[in-house]
């Protein structure tokens, strides 16, 4: 297990005042599984509509960011969904490629989503058994 720094202040280092986003929880269509949260702007939820795959807003380079555009591992959009207040999107995706994690596992490949890890009650991060794969 290795001890995880949880980055509490992200979000206190973006400007709110002047960027238009909101957060959007990736989950699989078809196993369910959480594979990410990101943001999206208008402009990236109208590509995301569009194109059929998940376009993002990157908050840290403050660009689009097609997801896989440069790794080749594109998240389909199958359904958009919006919460009872207007202010989150869920989308439901399907991943065409070997993994959507930017992070690698011990053979190099991308891990399937971003939730490999599970913490303990002492904050200790363990890598979950069992998580699935899509890739070959």
């Amino acid at each position: 297990m290795d001890a995880l720094p949880l980055d509490y202040k992200k979000l206190s280092t973006l400007d709110w005042k002047n960027l238009a986003v909101m957060p959007v929880a990736v989950q699989d269509a078809n196993s369910r599984e959480v594979l990410m949260v990101a943001y999206v702007n208008r402009q990236a939820l109208e590509e995301s509509l569009n194109r059929k795959v998940a376009v993002f807003w990157s908050t840290s380079r403050n660009v689009l960011w097609i997801k896989g555009e440069t790794s080749g591992d594109t998240l389909r959009l199958k359904e958009v969904r919006v919460n009872c207040y207007g202010n989150s999107l869920l989308f439901l995706v399907e991943l065409e490629g070997k993994g959507m994690c930017h992070t690698k596992d011990d053979h190099g490949n991308s891990r399937y989503g971003c939730y490999y890890r599970e913490l303990d009650q002492d904050l200790n991060a363990s890598f979950v058994q069992n998580q699935p794969y899509s890739g070959s």
